[in-house]
């Protein structure tokens, strides 16, 4: 295949030289997926995590989804971003609460 739209992912753009992922310009509405257990606190503790980290988050706008046997739920929602530290803050207590296997 001698396409030249097609890259080599492993290999940087020409816009990041370095490979550094894209800066985010703050605020901004910001996806957030997370992936945990299929638990009666899971989206509970994922909407109170997210609300102490952006008080105007509104929990309505989640979508739940499980997994194909029942195990795992993934909540997907869109939170107000301010700062990277606040994403990171997020990020690291929704890891530290023991449901959650992953946040994208």
């Amino acid at each position: 295949m001698n396409d030249k739209s097609v890259r080599d992912l492993r290999q940087p753009s020409a816009a990041s030289p370095r490979g550094e992922p894209p800066k985010i310009t703050f605020p901004c509405d910001y996806p957030v997926k997370v992936v945990g257990d299929a638990d009666e606190e899971f989206v509970a503790v994922v909407c109170q995590t997210v609300t102490r980290h952006d008080p105007t988050f509104d929990p309505k706008n989640i979508q739940v989804v499980d997994s194909r046997n029942g195990r795992f739920q993934s909540v997907r929602l869109t939170m107000r971003a301010t700062s990277e530290a606040q994403l990171q803050a997020l990020f690291s207590e929704l890891k530290s609460s023991g449901l959650v296997h992953m946040v994208v």
